[in-house]
């Protein structure tokens, strides 16, 4: 894991009316990692990873993007110099400028199905990053629309067909290959498995475990089930009404939680045996 941050957040509040859903929440990603960002529903969890990708604009605080010299020029408006690159101000970049942007920072939300255009065959729904962002792969579209579908555990045939004719299973895997198309740096996982069974959604886990290993990416993996996050994760934050109530490495939040919350979370999921921690 590499020790360098690539994504931070700082004070960041959303009010909706009179209410505020997130209050003063700072968090650091850094690269390589996996931040596991857990609670229960309604905590707040999700509308953090909206405003984080600027998704949803909050109501004050910061996002820094630290983005690596080589990967910055000619991509993006100037920035201030940071400790390994540059660093970005997201809420000061405008829409043209997010866009260029959006193919480093993916999401991968609940429902696999409601994510998937029912009229679009596979094929369309993974050409369309390549579209949106004018990039012909080196060994040309087909060929790595074919590897995407490799990547993720499906058969190449699939391309041709709609979402419809998947299971719940196979059309999160689908939503994992568009999201890594582009080759991300950041990706936000809202609750992946959720809407899976638990076999299925463990499958899906390992395979996001190893797609990290193999191509370095970061994650940002949000779940009401603590043993999927202390599975997955490399550090832990703890959410609860809108504030991150407790965050460290995911031996120090699961074996010596310091808060009664954490401690609830732990004891309300049971351990799901398809998982293994990693050491």
């Amino acid at each position: 894991m590499h020790a360098d941050t690539l994504l931070e957040a700082h004070d960041l509040v959303k009010d909706f009316g009179a209410a505020s859903v997130i209050r003063g929440v700072s968090l650091r990603i850094l690269r390589g990692e996996t931040l596991g960002l857990v609670g229960e529903s309604g905590s707040g969890k999700s509308t953090l990873a909206r405003l984080l990708l600027r998704l949803l604009e909050p109501t004050s605080g910061r996002i820094l993007f630290h983005a690596r010299d080589q990967e910055a020029a000619g991509s993006l408006p100037d920035a201030v110099a940071g400790h390994a690159g540059k660093v970005y101000s997201l809420l000061d970049l405008n829409t043209r400028q997010m866009r260029r942007l959006r193919r480093r920072l993916c999401m991968v939300f609940q429902d696999p199905f409601a994510a998937l255009n029912p009229r679009m065959t596979i094929r369309q729904i993974l050409a369309e990053p390549f579209l949106i962002h004018h990039e012909q792969p080196p060994a040309g579209l087909s060929a790595r629309l074919h590897e995407l579908l490799v990547e993720v555990g499906l058969e190449p045939d699939a391309l041709g067909r709609f979402p419809h004719e998947f299971s719940g299973g196979q059309r999160q895997r689908i939503n994992i290959a568009r999201a890594i198309a582009l080759r991300p740096e950041l990706l936000v996982l809202d609750e992946p498995v959720s809407a899976l069974d638990v076999s299925v959604g463990a499958q899906v886990i390992n395979l996001l475990r190893d797609l990290q290993q193999r191509y370095g990416l970061t994650y940002l993996f949000i779940s009401h089930s603590m043993p999927l996050v202390r599975y997955l994760s490399h550090r832990i934050a703890v959410m609860q009404g809108g504030c991150i109530v407790e965050s460290g490495a995911w031996d120090e939040v699961c074996h010596a939680p310091r808060e009664a919350y954490t401690q609830r979370l732990l004891a309300a999921t049971p351990e799901i045996p398809a998982l293994e921690r990693l050491s």
